[in-house]
């Protein structure tokens, strides 16, 4: 089922919602209210109630959310029932901090291809995947990968997106502090820490 007219904002706010039932889950709770889902992600219950909405009535009057049943809609809805497989280039300090990052397994990723540039890099093993040369990003799309993650220098990284897109990733996590160009079949989402750590000392209090 595809869904229409949905807010990127509802949607921004699905895989929050995903973690904190997995969270619940993980104690033992079966049903939760919105009220309490509300407390451990910090959003207004309505607001959880007006998200779901959009996909359907998952709650019971006084009884509240069935945990198992809402983890399993929202992963279909994201597309995450069947995991998928990303590969990443640039295996520096922050490509090596993602790939020792636990937190994808929640939501069924898994990085399963790291590449580089640099020769001394090529063939080590970081957190049990192998660095291959960025030569073979060719090859992903032979191997059942279809999300690309990219941490290269900004200079490098158009050229990056456009062998992705050759080798047929359709969706690309971008941490170059750089806008990239692709086609419109292929989604790019952007994360400039820098820019949103700019953002923060506007909302400090005046000390």
């Amino acid at each position: 089922m595809r869904y229409h007219k949905i807010p990127d904002e509802t949607v921004r706010r699905l895989p929050v919602y995903l973690r904190g039932l997995v969270f619940y889950s993980e104690k033992g709770l079966k049903n939760i209210s919105s009220h309490d889902l509300a407390k451990l992600v910090a959003v207004n219950p309505w607001q959880i109630r007006k998200d779901f909405s959009y996909f359907g009535d998952f709650g019971t009057p006084g009884v509240g959310y069935d945990i198992h049943k809402l983890i399993k809609e929202i992963s279909r809805i994201l597309k995450l029932d069947g995991g998928h497989r990303a590969a990443l280039v640039g295996v520096g300090n922050l490509g090596a901090a993602l790939l020792a990052y636990g937190g994808f397994e929640v939501f069924g990723f898994e990085i399963a291809a790291a590449f580089d540039i640099a020769e001394h890099k090529i063939g080590q093993r970081v957190h049990g995947v192998e660095i291959e040369d960025a030569a073979r990003i060719a090859t992903l799309g032979e191997r059942g990968i279809g999300l690309g993650i990219i941490a290269v220098p900004r200079t490098a990284a158009q050229g990056i997106a456009e062998e992705f897109v050759s080798a047929g990733i359709r969706g690309i996590l971008n941490f170059s502090p750089v806008h990239i160009d692709v086609p419109k079949k292929v989604k790019v989402i952007t994360i400039d820490i820098a820019m949103d750590l700019a953002r923060l000392p506007y909302y400090m209090p005046a000390g």
